[in-house]
Formats: structure tokens, sequence, C-alpha cells
């Protein structure tokens, strides 16, 4: 078996893992780059950017309520097929940034295969053995499948296969509340499915309650049926064809059927087959254990992005990246700091937030704490745009300090 010997290995391929491999390698040091799936990772070909490329939902609402303008509204026609080959070109335009041969011109070697620990500082891969002075896991997550009795019996899409229909569901029905199952109910109803959101706790319950209300009264008009409160208990193949799931809300049980079924449930971190044992890398149901500068309990090895949390965004994974390129190429003691992480949901309206929430600086009993509202009503350019349903709220403390911000509204 070849041995490699090598100043980093990166695992994973995502944003994280690219921006080490890439900053690494540029500032001199031998790069090894293990990725056993699609280079460019869950952003570039599940996630931010095939999300965002369905902007066609948003033209066709446009369209259908243009009447506001002076202009004649119209009912469009979604050619479902031709949508697909957009999200692939727009996936197509960015790949390079992100393409073996980009980092191989770099001077990272790139070693596509799956990756796993034999030793606390040596990986197996592609018939390879590598040996690292510091290793960094970037594997990333993967939607999680809620043990739900009769899921493993009917078909059902997840964010890393929803954008691969090519033709509209009739009715849609998503698992999950979240960002990711809000962004994608709204998209598909746009484009003409009738959609449920099934939500065991409240919607975008990770959000401020008040600012989540203006996102909800907007599902409520675009014909969204948003059931927050209500536990799924099962599923099954319908009689008549299509998904049928037996749920309950309020000690009320009841039948949901759909044509598709979109699990949309949260994320799980991907430790699956790297042997971390081996390597001495502890690690739970959540993810890897990490301290603040991102190491792990085997000090030679760091992990980073959605694999450690505790926020599962692509920004993270960059800022997580910068963290380890300080540590282990300028030796600088860099740790991580939380208290102003920003984060958007792209509903529409969208929903952006930075640190503390009301609920949380209540909970950390911050004194004299002092809330301010202003309605985008009172926004020019909202008026111009009849784009008025929005709200901006601020948090701070009594020395006038911003702890937090939510935003509701139109861009």
């Amino acid at each position: 078996m070849e041995t490699i010997t090598v100043d980093i290995c990166v695992i994973g391929a995502g944003s994280g893992g690219l921006s080490v491999a890439a900053g690494a390698s540029q500032m001199g040091a031998s790069v090894a780059l293990v990725e056993r799936g699609r280079m460019g990772g869950d952003c570039l070909n599940y996630g931010c950017v095939p999300s965002k490329a369905l902007f066609a939902a948003h033209t066709a609402h446009v369209m259908q309520h243009s009447d506001r303008f002076g202009v004649k509204s119209v009912t469009p026609e979604v050619d479902y097929p031709a949508l697909r080959e957009h999200i692939r070109g727009v996936i197509a335009a960015i790949e390079p940034n992100d393409s073996v041969e980009r980092f191989t011109g770099l001077g990272v070697n790139v070693i596509e295969a799956e990756g796993r620990f034999v030793a606390p500082d040596e990986l197996e891969a592609g018939g390879k053995r590598i040996k690292a002075k510091r290793f960094v896991i970037a594997t990333g997550s993967s939607a999680m499948v809620p043990p739900i009795p009769g899921l493993d019996t009917v078909p059902y899409l997840t964010n890393e296969t929803v954008f691969e229909l090519d033709s509209r569901p009739d009715h849609l029905i998503v698992i999950g509340g979240g960002p990711i199952g809000a962004e994608l109910a709204q998209a598909h109803r746009r484009l003409g499915a009738q959609v449920t959101v099934l939500e065991m706790f409240d919607f975008l319950g990770k959000d401020d309650p008040e600012l989540t209300a203006v996102v909800h009264r907007q599902f409520v008009a675009d014909g969204v049926d948003v059931r927050a409160g209500t536990a799924v208990k099962s599923v099954a193949a319908a009689a008549g064809g299509g998904i049928a799931v037996d749920v309950v809300k309020d000690g009320r049980p009841e039948v949901v059927t759909g044509t598709h079924l979109l699990v949309a449930a949260g994320r799980q971190a991907n430790t699956a087959g790297l042997n971390l044992e081996a390597a001495g890398v502890h690690y739970d149901r959540k993810g890897i254990t990490v301290d603040a500068r991102l190491r792990t309990s085997n000090k030679k090895i760091f992990a980073i992005g959605d694999v450690v949390g505790p926020y599962q965004f692509t920004h993270m994974a960059g800022y997580h990246a910068g963290i380890v390129i300080r540590n282990l190429l300028f030796k600088l003691p860099a740790k991580v700091d939380y208290r102003a992480v920003p984060w958007v949901t792209y509903t529409d309206p969208e929903l952006a937030h930075v640190g503390m929430t009301e609920a949380q600086a209540k909970d950390n009993k911050v004194s004299g704490l002092n809330i301010l509202r202003w309605p985008f009503h009172e926004n020019d350019r909202a008026q111009a745009e009849r784009e008025t349903h929005g709200m901006i709220k601020v948090v701070l403390d009594k020395k006038g300090r911003v702890l937090g911000a939510t935003i509701a509204g139109s861009r």
C-alpha cells in the first residue's frame, strides 16, 4: 500500500474542508484532501445553491400578483424539466471553483475515496495510507431520517433528491417546519403544488416567534397548510396511490394524504465509516466533540463545520476554517466566538437573525432589557415595492448595547 506523508490531511470537500485545503496549500503546507462524494459538498450540490436557484418560484409569484403595480397579473406555466435544468446549470457554473482540477492545480493531493482512520495519525483512503502531522475532519452533515414507522416502506424525498424531480408534485407533504422545510414548502406552493407542513413543535422554532409570525402569515396567504404542534405517528402507502401520514394534534388523530413526501426533520453529523475510535476521537449522536480551538480529544485532529455544530451553516464552516488555519499555520490559539452568529431563512419574506433573541436574553437574566421594534411600512422602499409586511426587532441591554436582532421582511 502506497504511503503519503503530508503536513495536513483534510477529510471532506465541502465549503469548510475546501477553505482549509486551499488556504493551507497556498501558504506552503503539503495537503491531502479526501472526499468520498461530490466536490463542493452539501451547499453546492444539495443545499444553498439549488435552493436559491428556485428563484423561479418567486418569479411565478410576482407574475400572479403584478396587478398591484398596474401590470396585469397572469397565471404562469411552469416547465419543470426546464426548471431542473436551470438548477443544474447554476451548479455547473459554480462547480469549477470546487473542482478536483482546481485543487490539484493549487498543489493539493485530491483522493476521491472514503477515508477511515487506522491509527491516531494515519488514514486509509483509496488504497493509500496517509500519514499527516495534523488532520481536519470536515465531513459535514446529511438529512436525518427520523424513526417513523412505515417510512422505510414508501418513497420519500430529502434535500438531496428533491431537486431531481422532473414534474411538479400535486400535493407535497413536508415533515419538518425548520428552515429547509419552510423554504422548499413555499417554493413548491408558488410553483403550483398543494403543500402541507407537519411540524412537531413550533414553525421555524429557533427564531423569535414574533418575527416567525410575519412569515407564517405569508405562508397562510400563499395557501401553505402549516400544522405546528403536530406529531407524525406513522407513514404508509395510500389506498388510491400516494402517501398517507397518520398524525396527532391536540390529542386528535388524523390522516394527511398527498402524492409526495419530503423529509426535512433536521440534520445529522456524518461520522459513520470514519472509524474515529482508532483515532481516539470522541463523538456522540450530535457530532464530534471539540474544544474552543476546534481540537478533538486527539489534539492532532481538528473538526469543523456541520460535523461539530452547533450551527450548521455554510458560513460557519468557513468561519471554522479560518480558526483552524490560524491554529495550524500561524500557531495562534484562536478560539470560536458564537456570540454574534448570523443566519437567514430564504422564505418570502426572508427571516434573518444575529445574536440573542428576546427569550434568550430573558433566560440569561439580562437586567434592564430593552426591546426596539420598527415596522417595514415606515420604509419608503418597502412602500414603493408594496412589500410592507415586515419588522425589525432589536434586543438591547440597559446600557444600550445590542445583544441581538431579528428581521422579517423582503430582502
